[in-house]
């Protein structure tokens, strides 16, 4: 960007937060989508990333484009000066639905280069819920907002005797290229149609997105084009690389209002979830829902002090972390099925008044939530993380196994592992229990075994040897390579390994909880592979052939090579489940300690990220790294310090992550690139409010530990149908970005001395207070005496 750009940008930055100072200032506290900058880091990331006009997980996510083809680098970037279209749909592997309103002689059929308007962020809004921008070559402004399944349009546009709004179905969005649509005219203020998304890497069959479009005022034609040329007025147009427009003469300042509501299961049902949302044209009526809506969720946890951008960046963070993965079923709780040879329409159970128990949802892989979702939703959101089982759950009914993560209905088996079992493990621990626990049991153990999930590589569809699952059975590690076979992607051993070994854990402790002692005995077993692949030669993790020997040359920050999306260095920590056993392998907590801190020491001369590059040779040094948190891999690591009986290091590291990653709210910055559907929000959320859990909540009590929250005072509110307490708070006295240790703590008014309490005392309410200061309390939960609990016990 040049430097007025830069300047201007800037300058309007400044004035909505000094806006919003005068708002703190005041008596009443501004509500949190006040708080909330959709900008952030809207320069980066992959095509679903951007959010504004959207329900939370809705199925409607809409909101403008600037560029179209590819999974990442596309959708709304803000450094680019054109918007190519509105589109309706991103999602992980979905897209649809684009539009644009137009001025003048018609340039739909040229392609989106062609008819794609310029617009200044000078001119521009987006909130949660809402989008305004202008666009600049046709004169219109376009407000947008929505509800969970109804993309809702107004657009004020110029005297012009031709105003369009046009349907591009020829395009590549995201991922996935446009294969075909048929849309017919109903009437003069409606039409409807679907278009079929084609299949894609990760996603191995087409997707049908019904719509149905009403508009408030009649338009005087329905046209359309087919490779590239207009035809003739018609009531229908089909087939490949089409497209269709509406045209109408607009006098100056004129609103024209439209509805788009979808569906993955047909027309009717597009029909009916417009009819149950959006029965009406007050548009406004429409955001302030959404807002409200909106607040409800981002009011679950209230924060006082800090600064104004921290507070604006924490619920940034958090919004994100209720984003990306989508609602897919209809509002009467029909939904797409791809799981078999053919598609066919399901019916999620409905309750007693006839409202769907549950949605079925669209995600990427819960690779990494463990460190992220588990904590915050099933603390949080609690409801929402057992809608979300029930769909994983209703994917095993139909198709035999429960997903690593499902899109348009389809097995994708995206990364690797079983990475859902900790996910329903630790909510039911945690007494989330309003799914069939015996279903759930039975599928997360068939996950286990040849032919379920861990037999699979990423994006494996038509076989099942990529996972490597018989060889972790039979050697206890998973050779590198596997075999000379690509079969997926993702074929790391030693990842694959790690990841295993902490899912049988998960799986142990609800064989325990369900009396399976032999399943117990036999995953507790598998649960200590993780030593397999740990080289005490060299000191880190590393990779074996199917001999048993040890892969030469050594080099523990090659990117991949055995470690899936990281290194050896940065898999060394990835064992959440016992880390105590861990430290034990390094040989002592002092060894373990240094290593960890000297990775963090080397780390922080890059801002805790990896870099990019478009030169290959560039990029493989710049991921040549000890810490990435670009990336879920090193999510855990500086919560590693309270293990080893240093929780002071921990405080320290985590407030350095924060300062470097996770802070600012800068359209240029935010997320390293890549947010990954909730994944890093609720993460940054997590170290904010300083709790986490290294094991993801799968120990039989399960426990939350301590570092150094950034805000004076946390309030979460409580789920009473889930939890017997109100609310939780937590206090950090003398709190600054100074003070960011810990010198003393008390829960519920009982002195604590450390850096963890368990899970049960936190849902009956109370607070936990502690006492900052400026310099490290090294007595304050010190030693392997108070360090949280790990599969292997500390001796004493």
């Amino acid at each position: 960007m040049g430097y007025r750009i830069i300047f201007a940008v800037c300058s309007l930055m400044f004035l909505s937060t000094v806006q919003l100072d005068a708002q703190v200032g005041k008596t009443t506290k501004p509500k949190k989508t006040d708080l909330v900058e959709p900008m952030v880091d809207a320069a980066n990331s992959r095509f679903f990333y951007f959010s504004s006009a959207s329900r939370p997980f809705g199925m409607v996510n809409l909101s403008p484009d600037m560029v179209l083809k590819g999974t990442w680098n596309t959708g709304y970037r803000y450094n680019q000066d054109t918007i190519k279209c509105f589109s309706h749909i991103h999602c992980w592997e979905l897209s649809g639905i684009p539009v644009l309103p137009t001025t003048g002689v018609f340039k739909g059929q040229l392609g989106p280069d062609k008819y794609g308007s310029s617009y200044s962020h000078k001119d521009e809004i987006a909130k949660p819920g809402y989008h305004k921008v202008v666009l600049k070559d046709y004169g219109v402004t376009a407000e947008l907002t929505s509800t969970t399944r109804v993309g809702f349009h107004k657009y004020t546009y110029p005297k012009s005797a031709q105003s369009q709004i046009l349907f591009d179905f020829t395009t590549v969005l995201g991922s996935s290229e446009t294969q075909s649509a048929i849309v017919q005219k109903i009437s003069n203020k409606s039409i409807e149609g679907q278009v079929t998304m084609a299949a894609t890497i990760r996603r191995p069959k087409p997707i049908v997105v019904y719509f149905v479009v009403d508009f408030d005022k009649p338009f005087d034609a329905f046209k359309g084009w087919k490779d590239g040329k207009l035809v003739d007025s018609t009531n229908q147009i089909e087939g490949a690389h089409t497209g269709v427009y509406v045209n109408f003469a607009t006098t100056a300042a004129e609103v024209r209002q439209m509805k788009v509501a979808i569906s993955y299961t047909s027309i009717s049902a597009a029909r009916k979830n417009m009819e149950a949302e959006l029965p009406h044209w007050n548009f406004n009526q429409t955001v302030q829902a959404s807002a409200d809506e909106w607040n409800n969720w981002l009011g679950r946890i209230d924060v006082e002090g800090g600064t104004l951008i921290e507070q604006r960046r924490f619920y940034t963070d958090l919004w994100h972390s209720l984003q990306g993965r989508r609602i897919v079923s209809d509002v009467n709780g029909t939904y797409i099925d791809n799981t078999g040879a053919t598609s066919r329409i399901g019916q999620i159970p409905l309750d007693a008044k006839g409202k769907p128990k549950f949605n079925e949802y669209n995600s990427d892989s819960f690779w990494g939530a463990q460190w992220s979702l588990n904590t915050l939703w099933h603390l949080v959101y609690p409801e929402l993380t057992e809608s979300f089982v029930n769909s994983l759950l209703q994917m095993y009914d139909d198709g035999g196994l429960i997903p690593r993560g499902p899109s348009g209905g389809n097995y994708t088996y995206v990364m690797t592992g079983a990475a859902t079992t900790p996910f329903i493990v630790s909510a039911y621990l945690k007494g989330i229990r309003g799914f069939d626990i015996n279903k759930a049991y039975e599928g997360m153990r068939k996950d286990h075994f040849p032919g379920g999930m861990m037999s699979k590589a990423g994006y494996e569809h038509t076989t099942f040897k990529g996972g490597g699952i018989e060889e972790y059975m039979e050697l206890g590690y998973i050779p590198n390579p596997l075999s000379n076979v690509k079969y997926g992607f993702h074929m790391d051993g030693s990842t694959q390994t790690l990841e295993y070994a902490y899912h049988d854990y998960a799986l142990a402790q609800m064989a325990k909880l369900l009396g399976k002692k032999s399943d117990y005995e036999l995953f507790s077993k598998r649960a200590l592979n993780y030593k397999n692949v740990y080289n005490k030669e060299i000191g880190w993790m590393w990779t074996r052939n199917r001999k048993g020997e040890w892969n030469q040359p050594v080099d523990i920050l090659q990117y991949e090579h055995g470690f899936e999306e990281g290194n050896a260095a940065q898999y060394t920590w990835w064992v959440p489940h016992d880390v105590n056993g861990l430290i034990n392998l390094m040989g002592s907590p002092e060894i373990f300690s240094n290593k960890l801190n000297e990775s963090f020491v080397q780390a922080r001369t890059h801002g805790f990220v990896s870099g990019k590059s478009e030169n290959p040779t560039d990029q493989e040094l710049l991921r040549k790294v000890y810490i990435n948190y670009g990336n879920q891999p090193c999510m855990e690591t500086p919560f590693l310090f309270n293990y080893a009986g240093k929780p002071w290091l921990t405080q320290y590291w985590t407030r350095q992550l924060i300062d470097s990653v996770y802070s600012g709210i800068s359209p240029q910055k935010g997320y390293s690139g890549d947010e990954d559907q909730g994944l890093m929000g609720s993460l940054a959320v997590l170290l904010k409010i300083g709790l986490f859990s290294t094991n993801g909540g799968t120990s039989e009590k399960p426990f939350y530990e301590i570092s150094s929250p950034i805000f004076n005072k946390v309030t979460i509110q409580l789920n009473q149908h889930y939890y017997p307490g109100k609310q939780f708070v937590i206090q950090a006295r003398n709190n600054s970005s100074k003070n960011v240790y810990v010198q003393s703590a008390k829960l519920n008014g009982a002195s604590l001395n450390k850096p963890w309490f368990l899970h049960e005392s936190l849902i009956k309410g109370g607070e936990l207070i502690l006492d900052m200061g400026a310099s490290p309390n090294k007595n304050w939960g010190a030693g392997l005496q108070n360090a949280p609990p790990s599969m292997t016990k500390v001796q004493d």
